[in-house]
């Protein structure tokens, strides 16, 4: 009977860890219907500082300004930006955004470059300390959905370095959101910026569904950008130069963000899907310990049994 009462003992352990899985991906659910409202509404400034600079781009040439933040100079220093997670249970989003960034910081150190990394991210931060990385800046405790202010924060830190000339070129390692199941870990140049690169394609959405009765995020291309172009006879009062000394550290800051976004949807999808794996084996694994438990305390009620029979016999004998 203490066989049984153990197996008893681990079906209920299994029964409560899946009640608390289900939860946490239930909750990282809602979590990323709340990071695809806020892409979405700061999606109408996005779209019209674009407008405004790929107007501006149009009528000007951005090589001839002097923008400090379009200046390309000889490479000595590149500062390194990696975003990870403060909480783990969500699969291998940290550890590929660790990896990455590993592997790019070799290949720049075999190019030549010095390189310094700024993280973003408990995770980040505690393993590339314990391995003495050369560390500028660290940022934790962000939202679990990226505000504009957190963002800013961070790229004041990088403006920072970069006008100062204390680093040539700014990198950013992090998740783009593909879709549930698949999270990719891809390498940015946020400074200097590319002239080329001000009008982006449409960037991604991500819609909370149902399918079957189970959650589920889909992504989705997000509409093109409805924002009215500028008249052509419009004069402005500011040089070229003042305007883009306006317009583009708002430009950088709003890249970071949607950076910060994609990695927190990327994150949530991942702990959903984690989650929604662990509550599946833990399903299973109750249904086998369960059958176990039938077939032992099946063979206790046969050996009773037969105890019985075999004392009976052996009285009457």
């Amino acid at each position: 009977m203490a066989n049984l009462k153990a197996i008893r003992d681990r079906i209920k352990s299994v029964k409560n860890t899946r009640k608390i899985t289900e939860a946490m991906r239930l909750v990282a659910a809602a979590k990323v219907r709340r990071a695809q409202e806020q892409v979405l509404r700061s999606r109408p400034f996005a779209d019209r500082l674009a407008r405004l600079l790929e107007n501006l781009q149009s009528r000007m040439r951005f090589e001839d300004a002097d923008a400090p933040l379009l200046e390309q100079r000889p490479v000595e220093t590149i500062t390194l930006m990696a975003v990870t997670g403060d909480r783990g249970l969500c699969g291998g989003y940290n550890s590929n955004i660790i990896r990455r960034t590993e592997k790019r910081f070799a290949e720049l150190q075999r190019q030549g470059y010095k390189v310094t990394l700024v993280l973003i991210g408990r995770k980040a931060i505690g393993y590339f300390t314990n391995r003495s990385y050369p560390i500028q800046a660290t940022f934790t405790g962000l939202e679990q959905v990226p505000t504009a202010d957190e963002a800013g924060s961070i790229a004041s830190e990088i403006f920072a370095e970069f006008l100062s000339e204390a680093s040539d070129r700014v990198e950013i390692v992090y998740t783009k959101f593909i879709n549930l199941v698949s999270c990719k870990p891809v390498v940015q140049t946020l400074l200097p910026l590319d002239p080329q690169g001000i009008a982006e394609a449409e960037d991604e959405i991500f819609r909370l569904t149902t399918k079957e009765g189970r959650l589920t995020v889909e992504a989705g291309d997000a509409p093109a950008n409805s924002q009215p172009a500028l008249p052509s006879d419009i004069v402005f009062e500011q040089s070229p130069d003042q305007l883009l000394n306006a317009l583009l550290p708002l430009y950088l800051q709003n890249q970071l963000l949607r950076s910060l976004q994609e990695s927190a949807a990327s994150e949530l999808a991942s702990r959903m899907t984690a989650m929604n794996n662990a509550s599946d084996n833990a399903k299973e694994l109750a249904k086998t310990l369960t059958l176990d438990y039938n077939k032992a305390r099946q063979a206790a009620i046969t050996q009773e049994i037969l105890e019985v029979v075999g004392g009976s016999a052996a009285a009457g004998g």
